[in-house]
């Protein structure tokens, strides 16, 4: 019999085979890492991260300075002082959480501006024992928007100035899905680990303003993005409409806490509430409280309290977004509406009704 001696070119050739191999296994094991990092939270998970949170109280946060959301955050209006402000007055009645929408038009012209910004109104916040919820897209209101000088709030109208994001433009633009989700992965992976964010709401009442399903690519794909990232914090998009079932099922299948819209009574509201708690899943109202549709603090808060729903109401302060006046009756000469429809506080710090903020603080100061 022959003894077989391998050269060393054999030799070589069989180490490189290997190590490839283990180098193919290894970003195999990495990669099924990442698929398991990277999928909806459980309930245990989701339930594990509830108990680290107060029972979550709050307002969406607009200062009285901005009529949008680009007015908030562009360098040339961003508004510390009204922030600070306002911020403020929510910590004296117990409110510990703001939801605030974000734009990509403000990013785009200013990356690390914008990111400057969004680090110094997390400070504020956190001064005033406020966590933050952040908003990315939206449907709702006006279809096109600009950067730069925004306009003037039209006297009486519902939120005259408040801009979709991206609006019309996702269906003209051919390389806004790319933008958008640079500017989305660049925003969670500079946050990713903050923990003065509590929720990241990747999109606000999709299919909104007549887009139906057109609004679901979008909505896949903000998922996607985000779940790329891998946020320590959950992300979720709150359902509000249940005609528009297909966004629905698919915002409750993907989200890792329920969230939803209600300006309903305190009736419709509680059925809302049974329904999706089959989900067996921590929740957060992100809006409700409009005071023409018997959707008030009074009926709806306590309610929220008692079931360890999150209760963020709609506007904090009045002021450029005009949303004391309600959305489809405008009052042209701006006078004062009869009843407010949203906001707590009128713009020097007054509350509009004294037995709400009393209401407010009693319920805030039994779970500080």
């Amino acid at each position: 019999m022959n003894s077989y001696k391998p050269s060393i070119l054999s030799l070589l050739l069989f180490t490189i085979y290997f190590i490839t191999l283990s180098c193919a296994q290894t970003n195999k094991q990495k990669s099924k890492l990442q698929s398991q990092k990277a999928s909806k939270w459980t309930q245990k998970q989701a339930q594990d991260w509830a108990e680290t949170q107060p029972w979550l109280r709050g307002a969406n946060f607009n200062p009285s300075t901005a009529i949008n959301q680009l007015e908030f955050w562009q360098a040339e209006t961003f508004d510390p002082t009204t922030i600070n402000r306002e911020l403020e007055w929510a910590e004296d009645i117990g409110l510990n959480c703001m939801r605030v929408y974000l734009h990509h038009v403000a990013w785009e012209i200013d990356k690390e501006g914008f990111k400057s910004r969004m680090k110094e109104y997390l400070s504020i916040a956190d001064k005033h024992h406020i966590s933050t919820i952040f908003v990315f897209f939206d449907d709702c209101w006006n279809p096109t928007y600009n950067a730069g000088k925004q306009p003037d709030p039209r006297p009486g109208v519902h939120n005259s100035g408040w801009v979709r994001d991206p609006g019309d433009l996702l269906f003209t633009e051919t390389n806004l899905t790319l933008v958008l989700e640079t500017y989305v992965k660049d925003i969670l992976k500079t946050f990713e680990k903050d923990d003065r964010i509590i929720l990241w709401d990747l999109y606000n009442e999709p299919g909104n303003s007549g887009y139906g399903n057109r609004s679901m690519p979008l909505l896949q794909n903000v998922f996607k993005w985000a779940r790329e990232v891998n946020p320590s914090q959950p992300i979720s998009a709150g359902v509000w409409n249940y005609h528009l079932t297909d966004l629905n099922k698919f915002q409750l299948e993907n989200s890792d806490i329920i969230t939803y819209h209600n300006y309903n009574d305190e009736v419709n509201h509680q059925e809302m509430i049974d329904t999706l708690s089959k989900h067996n899943r921590p929740m957060i109202c992100t809006e409700y409280m409009a005071r023409r549709n018997n959707s008030l603090f009074s009926n709806i808060m306590p309610i929220l309290k008692a079931q360890n729903i999150g209760a963020i109401n709609w506007g904090l302060v009045a002021g450029k977004s005009n949303t004391k006046y309600a959305w489809d009756e405008p009052i042209p000469d701006g006078s004062e509406p009869e009843l407010w429809f949203h906001e707590i506080f009128r713009k020097d710090g007054t509350p509009y009704k004294q037995e709400e903020v009393d209401l407010i603080k009693r319920l805030t100061s039994e779970n500080k």
